[in-house]
């Protein structure tokens, strides 16, 4: 019986994919539900898994080419399992004892395979891919790790030196993620009436909390207590006295929303990604640690879902991660304001009086002034500051 593979239902904002590379060829045997091929869209990698187990008899759509849902991307023939599995042994004794020699290549082996950015660069570098370790899922060689290799290659070896005054280029096509993220952002500066107020925060009482409890929280919920759970609660108690930073633009209505889903950008092999903590409001600090923990996870990996990045009423980006001092971050639309987090540093500051020496961070909130005006906005950010420096305030609701 024949088994058509098609490209899955994709999310309302996303209309095409690309076929980034087969994991079987033809001929090949395939168990259900092992993954066939990856397909990158502009939010997310999805793998495609087979729906039957079978031999793969055509593949009809090739690496690198855009598709869209439903299209038929190849067959399997599910009555050549032992057609399949019977041919080796009759071929065996036909080979020669150098083909006997060479190890079969396995079917779940990923390690080598390369990304079709990756394999290009190899290609304009001359880097052997099979000789390239690979960082991404199941060993999958990225364009990062080509970056390496060539320049690793270019340490150890004596490689003639660019003549002088020779000026070297090079030319790749955006991911589709990284080209999204350009269109969304190039959108929301076109779009959006974007503005931004700053403040200062001193994070001396949440480092100290944290110094103390740190051990006890870990051993309690199995999760480090890092510093975003406490920017994402004191964000969601300052939404709620300002609910006009949390809502956003219809045409020519605004939406309010009655809940607080907060984004929160994670870097990643293929870019910036937004996953969504949903009903922040009724999430525990060790709710918001362990979600966070698992998107970076999947992140890095590569397994963020459609459903984990869609939606998001407010959101958050830490680029103090990379030392940034200061910032204005851009609103990730349909949402009406962000906040950027910047590194913490020792400053003099005033207090009582008295020159002190604190930790002290920069916050930005970007908004869009066509609903949020400056009042509001920093009124929020205050807010903000006022619930981290005085982290009892987040218990006490007030």
């Amino acid at each position: 019986m024949i088994i058509e593979v098609k490209v899955p239902m994709l999310s309302e904002s996303v209309s095409e994919g690309t076929l980034m590379s087969w994991h079987k060829k033809v001929g090949e045997y395939v168990e259900r539900d092992e993954i066939l091929i990856d397909i990158e869209t502009d939010k997310v990698v999805l793998e495609v898994p087979a729906p039957q187990a079978g031999v793969v008899v055509e593949i009809i759509a090739q690496d690198g080419e855009t598709v869209v849902a439903e299209q038929l991307l190849a067959k399997i023939d599910t009555e050549a399992k032992a057609e399949a599995s019977a041919a080796p042994a009759a071929e065996a004794p036909a080979e020669t004892p150098k083909a006997e020699s060479a190890p079969a290549p396995s079917s779940n082996a990923q390690a080598g395979v390369a990304m079709p950015a990756a394999a290009k660069l190899a290609a304009e570098k001359g880097v052997d891919v099979n000789s390239v370790q690979g960082s991404g899922r199941d060993g999958r060689v990225l364009k990062e790790d080509v970056q390496n290799a060539g320049s690793g290659a270019k340490a150890a070896a004596p490689a003639a030196p660019i003549p002088a005054g020779e000026r070297p280029e090079q030319r790749v096509p955006m991911s589709r993620l990284r080209a999204r993220v350009a269109e969304r952002l190039l959108a929301s500066q076109q779009e959006n009436a974007i503005l931004t107020t700053f403040n200062e925060v001193n994070m001396k009482p949440v480092m100290d909390l944290r110094a103390k409890y740190k051990e006890k929280f870990e051993k309690e919920h199995g999760v480090k207590l890092g510093f975003m759970s406490f920017f994402v609660k004191a964000a969601v108690a300052a939404l709620k006295k300002y609910p006009i930073v949390n809502a956003s633009v219809d045409g020519s209505d605004i939406v309010y929303h009655g809940y607080f889903d907060i984004g929160i950008a994670i870097g990643s092999p293929r870019g910036l990604v937004v996953p969504i903590l949903r009903d922040a409001d009724q999430m525990s600090i060790a709710d918001i640690e362990k979600a966070i923990i698992d998107y970076a996870s999947k992140a890095k990996d590569g397994k963020i879902a459609l459903e984990d990045l869609t939606g998001g009423t407010f959101s958050i980006t830490n680029g103090g991660t990379f030392g940034s001092m200061m910032s204005t971050p851009i609103i990730n639309p349909p949402q009406s304001a962000i906040l950027g987090m910047h590194a913490t540093k020792e400053r003099a500051v005033v207090e009582n009086g008295q020159v002190v020496v604190r930790p002290m961070m920069y916050l930005a909130l970007s908004y869009d002034h066509r609903i949020i005006d400056g009042r509001e906005a920093v009124l929020t950010l205050v807010a903000i500051k006022d619930m981290l420096e005085d982290p009892a305030r987040l218990l006490l609701d007030l």
